[in-house]
């Protein structure tokens, strides 16, 4: 899902917000955002307004989900994953958990991989796309004091998960690929070099272990990563690296 079309999504689901009485109206004239990326960045927005405790919010998280389960049976969608019993909200949930452990330890393990070792089986290409989406959706509606502050949280759990030595290992490294990536957006190399070249330099070796996709697509990305990352990190100005 790129990031034009979850814009797209964004706009819509203001539309709905903002004239409820005319949902069917708008569906319509939007029949090719009408999909399961719109149910999935529905949901996001959903749990964004439940976090909050003002009751405008908490009725529009109704709205929105009383709304995505409509469309999930018009489109015969499940709410669940067809490999597992658990719904896209789960997933929200779950990465939420586990992004909040991350942020008050500070990126500990101790504190990160119980949690995982009892999700092992959410650690997989589900949890990737919640994290890619979330991240992408995210990033778009914050200020970027916030969005840099979430991408440090995700480099670090990324970080974690690629040391992590449980769970199934090529399921993991879609989702420390998706997370380095999601923190790219965040990261340029105008804004925030240093960390653009770390995140870039871990990138590529994440590329280097990646177990699915194409070997030698993995070793070309995995090379322009470590390219990217030099290009900033020289001896000269990183003369311990």
């Amino acid at each position: 899902m790129d990031e034009q079309r979850i814009e797209a999504y964004a706009n819509l689901i203001q539309q709905l917000l903002t004239h409820p009485d005319e949902v069917n109206e708008i569906l319509e004239a939007n029949r090719e955002l009408v999909d399961e990326g719109l149910l999935q960045v529905m949901e996001l927005q959903a749990q964004l307004f439940a976090e909050n405790d003002d009751q405008n919010a908490q009725n529009a998280a109704k709205f929105l989900r009383h709304l995505r389960s409509q469309l999930a049976e018009v489109l015969e969608i499940s709410e669940s994953s067809p490999s597992n019993n658990y719904s896209s909200e789960d997933y929200f949930n779950f990465l939420a958990e586990v992004l909040k452990a991350t942020a008050d330890s500070n990126g500990d393990s101790k504190v990160i991989y119980p949690l995982l070792q009892a999700n092992l089986d959410k650690l997989d290409n589900n949890l990737a796309d919640t994290l890619r989406n979330c991240a992408t959706y995210t990033f778009s509606e914050v200020e970027t004091d916030t969005a840099e502050y979430m991408a440090n949280i995700i480099w670090n759990f990324s970080a974690r998960l690629d040391d992590f030595p449980l769970g199934n290992k090529a399921n993991n490294m879609e989702i420390v690929i998706a997370g380095y990536e999601a923190v790219l957006k965040v990261f340029t190399r105008e804004s925030n070099p240093e960390d653009w070249a770390g995140t870039q330099n871990n990138l590529a070796a994440a590329y280097s272990n990646r177990i699915r996709g194409n070997k030698a697509e993995n070793l070309e990305n995995a090379i322009a990563a470590y390219h990217l990352a030099l290009s900033v990190r020289t001896k000269q100005d990183f003369p311990m690296d």
